[in-house]
């Protein structure tokens, strides 16, 4: 059943397989075992991916209840258990990775050993559809304000606390000796920005469509690593996130701006089924104690 809902949400037996780390065979297999039980088509072909029928829909429908009662369950025989034990799926973003995660594992490792952490690196939007539909168990994410994030009511939220961005300028650059600057400083810079469609990109877009500009993105980078090593040569200049920063060179300075202040909130989010599995709560702890160190 679990795999039925899979492709429901995913829209292919391919994606499917993926988010549950089964063979796409594993679960076109698991489908047709189904549909031999109910003696009816659950799937129907729709262009180069599939559709579930009306019969597929409505057990679809009637199997995420019934997941969600079972994991419900296995959580609270877990919690009366008191064995904190097991694999945590997580769905992190890149620098909360390298700001937050890698040191978790370590706490982890030292308050609950028998707790294996799982992460992988996705984008908030996705990260939260992750856990929505059971493919992670946890997802650590961000939002800047007021862009939103929307989270189902079936997932519960922690706030973890708040991450400042700085605009990152070559030491030569006649902002570097600013203390603070306003996005009216900047309109006339050229840019890295990370890739469209992301929320760091979308937040560096509405900071100046609010003053009815665009920056002039002219180096777009996945990582902000290269962001700084633009900005070092002064190519350009770039808004990067403290989180997960690191030090910088030398020859990289970075001004806050505060005009608008660039400011996102990271949070945790997870299944409200989960809240009495000791592994997740220790995650989340860990998780937690990791992000107050850089975090406000």
């Amino acid at each position: 059943m679990r795999s039925l809902v899979a492709v429901e949400s995913y829209g292919s037996v391919g994606a499917a397989a993926a988010a549950l780390d089964y063979t796409p065979s594993a679960v076109s297999q698991q489908i047709k075992r189904l549909e031999t039980q109910t003696g009816v088509q659950l799937l129907e072909r729709q262009g180069r991916g599939v559709l579930l029928t009306e019969a597929g829909r409505t057990l679809s429908e009637s199997a995420r209840d019934l997941l969600s009662h079972m994991e419900r369950l296995e959580s609270r025989v877990h919690g009366v258990s008191g064995e904190t034990v097991g694999t945590v799926r997580l769905a992190t973003f890149a620098t909360a990775y390298r700001g937050i995660v890698v040191g978790a594992i370590g706490r982890l490792r030292a308050t609950a050993p028998d707790v294996v952490l799982r992460p992988d690196e996705i984008d908030p939007w996705d990260a939260v559809d992750a856990v929505a539909s059971g493919s992670h168990d946890l997802a650590l994410v961000h939002n800047w304000e007021p862009l939103p994030l929307a989270i189902p009511d079936h997932l519960d939220v922690r706030h973890l606390g708040r991450d400042r961005a700085d605009v990152l300028v070559h030491v030569d650059h006649p902002l570097a000796a600013r203390r603070t600057i306003g996005v009216a400083d900047v309109l006339d810079e050229d840019w890295a920005s990370v890739a469209p469609g992301s929320i760091c990109h979308q937040w560096l877009q509405k900071m100046f469509f609010d003053v009815g500009r665009a920056p002039r993105i002219t180096h777009v980078a996945l990582e902000f690593a290269t962001h700084i090593a633009l900005a070092a040569r002064g190519e350009c200049i770039a808004l990067v996130p403290r989180l997960g920063r690191g030090p910088l060179p030398t020859d990289v300075v970075a001004v806050p701006i505060v005009e608008p202040v660039s400011e996102r909130t990271v949070s945790l989010v997870w299944r409200r089924t989960m809240t009495d599995r000791p592994a997740l709560a220790a995650t989340v702890e860990a998780l937690a104690a990791e992000g107050s160190r850089d975090l406000t």
